[in-house]
């Protein structure tokens, strides 16, 4: 998985919400029910794609804990600080991507 392609994904999701929120109010304005249906389900498409990269990116960060773990715990466990300290870095850094993901 690659974040870059899943914030490019988050990017584009929020440009298709804002595109379909302008273009129901659009056709609000002007009384047009279809455009203002067109809009509604830009929006959501827009939403899903972002929720989707988010996800994506939840699921990095948990690799990256669990991965950062093991190698704490082994790098406690047969007494390599170095390895230890790498290890809790890992876990730190995909903690901070789940939260930042929510």
């Amino acid at each position: 998985m690659d974040s870059a392609k899943n914030n490019q994904e988050r990017a584009e999701g929020k440009t298709e919400e804002w595109s379909g929120w302008a273009k129901d109010k659009i056709g609000g304005l002007i009384g047009n029910e279809q455009m203002q249906a067109e809009g509604k389900g830009e929006q959501l498409k827009g939403e899903a794609k972002q929720e989707h990269a988010k996800f994506k990116e939840r699921v990095i960060g948990t690799t990256e804990q669990i991965g950062g773990t093991i190698k704490k715990d082994v790098g406690k466990l047969i007494g390599n600080e170095q390895m230890e300290a790498e290890g809790k870095a890992t876990e730190l850094k995909g903690q901070a991507r789940e939260h930042v993901n929510k």
